[in-house]
């Protein structure tokens, strides 16, 4: 009985040790490193998809929500420094249904950016996709739509800039 004891006593912290150390599983687009293949409903009511996207230029995914404060002020921000942006293609998406998407996209004018797309993908594939926890999320992908760096929550655009290229 003694041995089985001192056995258990050694055995067991190094199967809690080997169980420990497996690797927690990547999110989707870490294992899946190029921008995600969901359909997008534009605020037309067109969907559009990643082959729908411009090619060869750096872009960035820039998932938000309609009621996100930090959202606002950040869209608010890349309005003002659009010019910084001027040679990648911006795609804006939220998880809300299309017309509260039109409601933000009229409000800030989107129309009036020929870099940005934005659109809606209400099923939210794209919260687990990217899996987010907080808005907003910034996801840049360099000309080739390879992943290059992910942001969640508040980001200063001087971070994101220095990962396009």
């Amino acid at each position: 009985m003694r041995y089985l004891v001192l056995l258990c006593l050694f055995a067991f912290p190094v199967l809690a040790k080997a169980q420990g150390t497996a690797a927690p599983a990547k999110a989707p687009y870490e294992q899946y490193p190029t921008i995600p293949a969901f359909p997008l409903t534009l605020p037309d009511g067109h969907v559009i998809t990643k082959n729908d996207l411009r090619k060869n230029i750096p872009t960035i995914v820039f998932v938000f929500s309609v009621e996100c404060d930090h959202c606002k002020l950040l869209t608010e921000d890349l309005l003002k420094n659009i010019d910084k942006f001027k040679k990648t293609q911006i795609v804006m998406i939220t998880p809300f249904k299309v017309e509260q998407m039109k409601e933000y996209y009229d409000q800030y004018k989107i129309k009036n950016y020929s870099n940005i797309i934005m659109a809606s993908e209400p099923t939210r594939q794209i919260m687990y996709f990217y899996n987010m926890h907080y808005f907003p999320g910034m996801f840049v992908y360099n000309k080739k739509q390879a992943f290059v760096k992910g942001f969640e929550g508040t980001v200063k655009l001087d971070q994101v800039l220095q990962y396009l290229n």
